[in-house]
């Protein structure tokens, strides 16, 4: 695959509320530092920034949270594209902290606020396109009716232009939206996910809500990225299209609905181009069905 000339405009575009954005992204997270844990070079990854957005990447995914020792995320987000375009989104994500030390903690709904605001000194901005809140364990969190309503609150207050959940179940969406609008839903899936979390994805979509895959490339691996080898299906599908395994694990979350928008991350400019050229792939329905039973 040909991928030096493709740019986001390939994927096509999604609406978050009255923002558009290009449906393949830009994940912040592994801007801070190196798969080994060593500092990322600055200037390298500023350069990855303003690559993005030449190629017509317009979203971008971050957190307070993503630092290391010697860099952190949404600075150094600051320091490459300030002042922002117009049509620039950055989303980013509140619930979980951590201290200087590095030690995670989780925020009360009247912590929120801080967290927010803690956001937008880093970002340099007066508001915040997007704020997810992150939802501490799936599987076993209850009700998230404070910590969504004391967002709510600050979109009210002008703080916030849009509000999403993250980490989160059919049920926590239902909650949410009873007390404000949900734009989207930004959970953990790709290719060996549950058929429970291909419904979701599915329901989102009906319900007009934009599905934000987490850890599509890396699976199983999350923050340590890419654990054990591909299957036979992955494989067989990813060399039909002349690309590899992890581009295809990026095609197929983007083929699963226009409702997905894809966030990939990452320090290396070569990745870069190879992530946003997944954008112009299309899968057959054979091949999606394939990959969903993989």
């Amino acid at each position: 695959m040909t991928t030096e000339t493709i740019t986001a405009e390939a994927s096509g575009t999604w609406r978050l509320g009255d923002l558009t954005v290009r449906r393949i992204g830009f994940g912040a997270m592994r801007l801070t530092h190196l798969a080994d844990g060593s500092p990322s070079d600055r200037e390298r990854v500023i350069s990855v920034l303003r690559r993005a957005v030449e190629l017509g990447v317009n979203h971008i995914d971050t957190a307070s949270f993503y630092f290391s020792p010697t860099r952190s995320a949404n600075e150094l987000i600051n320091r490459a594209l300030a002042p922002y375009a117009d049509d620039l989104v950055i989303t980013t994500k509140v619930g979980p902290a951590r201290d200087c030390a590095g030690e995670w903690w989780w925020a009360t709904p009247e912590q929120l606020r801080g967290q927010v605001e803690e956001n937008l000194r880093q970002l340099g901005r007066d508001h915040l396109d997007v704020v997810n809140l992150r939802i501490p364990r799936r599987e076993s969190t209850g009700s998230i009716a404070e910590h969504f309503g004391a967002l709510a609150e600050l979109r009210t207050a002008g703080l916030i232009r849009h509000l999403g959940i993250s980490n989160a179940r059919p049920d926590h969406l239902a909650e949410a939206r009873s007390i404000a609008p949900v734009v989207c839903v930004q959970n953990p899936y790709g290719i060996g996910s549950p058929a429970e979390d291909h419904a979701f994805l599915d329901a989102c979509g009906e319900q007009g809500i934009a599905f934000v895959p987490f850890f599509a490339i890396a699976g199983a691996g999350k923050e340590a990225g890419v654990i054990g080898e591909d299957g036979e299906q992955v494989q067989a599908v990813a060399k039909a299209h002349g690309m590899s395994a992890a581009q295809l694990r990026l095609a197929f979350t983007l083929n699963r609905g226009p409702h997905v928008l894809a966030i990939p991350g990452t320090g290396n400019p070569g990745h870069l181009v190879e992530n946003i050229a997944t954008g112009a792939v299309r899968l057959s329905l054979e091949e999606i069905a394939l990959l969903k039973a993989a």
